[in-house]
């Protein structure tokens, strides 16, 4: 499996990288896709939500009324959760949403998502380009050449570089991370997929292991 290499014109090089089958050529498994995407939104949360319950509210525990003969119910204190302004009982409480998933479901995730992409032609390779300074316009011309005008766009690049990274960092729509910093979430989110020239083999290292 092949993809032809892209200038930033769009057009072809004449140049194309190799895809290793087994990571863009999988039967898509859209459970380990879930999986993993549930982790990584439920990793975003704060978990700091926090209710108070009776004993925590400020208030008279004196009893309201005889437990006997009144002839409505036996209330305890003010604040028993069935009075405006009670403890709530089972509320929430502040606690850590994040949990563990293997390596090989992780990996797996990875490549259903890729093949996925692949099959519906999101997935392109890019030459290695910079820019001199840090140049929105630049990058708005660059999504334009590669035909991306209104669409979502997740670059990769083999290493950290600040100058497109600063470029692309007011587009709402373009996200640029390293080929280590990829989770499912970001390609199951991203509607294009642009890898560096350079990017490609070291990504589809990092799955094989």
């Amino acid at each position: 499996m092949e993809l032809v290499v892209l200038n930033t014109s769009g057009k072809e090089t004449g140049r194309s990288v190799s895809l290793d089958e087994a990571i863009f050529g999988i039967e898509p498994n859209q459970h380990a896709v879930y999986l993993e995407v549930k982790q990584y939104l439920a990793a975003q949360r704060q978990g700091t939500h926090k209710s108070k319950e009776r004993n925590e509210i400020s208030g008279s525990t004196k009893k309201l009324k005889k437990q006997k003969g009144s002839g409505s119910a036996r209330y305890g204190s003010i604040k028993s959760p069935i009075f405006k302004g009670g403890g709530r009982i089972f509320g929430p409480k502040p606690r850590d949403y994040r949990f563990k998933l293997n390596k090989a479901l992780k990996r797996l995730a990875k490549k259903s998502v890729l093949s996925q992409k692949m099959r519906d032609n999101s997935i392109i390779v890019l030459e290695a380009f910079n820019f001199e300074a840090p140049k929105t316009k630049e990058f708005i011309n660059l999504n334009n050449a590669l035909g991306f005008e209104g669409k979502k766009a997740l670059y990769i690049l083999p290493e950290a570089n600040k100058n497109v990274y600063l470029s692309s960092r007011n587009l709402a729509k373009t996200k640029v991370l390293t080929y280590n910093e990829i989770s499912s979430y970001d390609l199951v989110n991203a509607g294009e997929i642009v890898f560096l020239e350079g990017a490609i083999e070291k990504f589809q290292e990092n799955l094989r292991k």
